[in-house]
């Protein structure tokens, strides 16, 4: 299909990336759609030609300002989203192997952010979020512990 627009008009394939340190997972809270107001996984759209797991590593690196040294598949995530006319297909990695502290950098886009621990995750929680954290299920747990 030439041109067009991914998620809307044919679906669209994304990364996501679940970034765990100290039991606590990262969420950005989201301004746009799909589901704005959302609490979410960092990620994004995958470039032609580049591997998700570059794509995971590299759309987290630009949200967050963290340095991502190693991530590792953790599910398949698809979510149809009748109210926004979106359809995405993402491939979610995790990681634990991060440097540096996660910063604002994309304020428009994910204005605030926070480590939050498997049994006080805010609310509203993304599908893709909710989706890592039942794969992650009692690995994010562990972790804290």
């Amino acid at each position: 299909m030439a041109g067009g627009i991914p998620g809307t008009d044919f679906p669209g394939f994304g990364v996501g990336l679940a970034i765990v340190r100290d039991g606590k997972l990262l969420l950005y809270r989201r301004t746009r759609p799909p589901e704005p107001g959302h609490w979410n996984i960092v990620g994004g759209k995958v470039d032609v030609m580049e591997h998700s797991a570059t794509a995971a590593r590299r759309e987290a690196e630009e949200e967050t300002g963290l340095s991502i040294t190693e991530c590792r598949f953790l599910c398949l995530s698809e979510q149809i989203f009748e109210s926004d006319r979106q359809h995405w297909i993402s491939v979610i990695y995790t990681t634990d192997k991060i440097e540096g502290e996660p910063r604002v950098t994309e304020p428009e886009k994910l204005p605030e952010f926070g480590w939050f621990s498997a049994d006080a995750l805010p609310s509203p929680l993304s599908r893709f979020a909710h989706d890592a954290v039942a794969a992650l299920g009692d690995d994010l747990e562990r972790r804290s512990a």
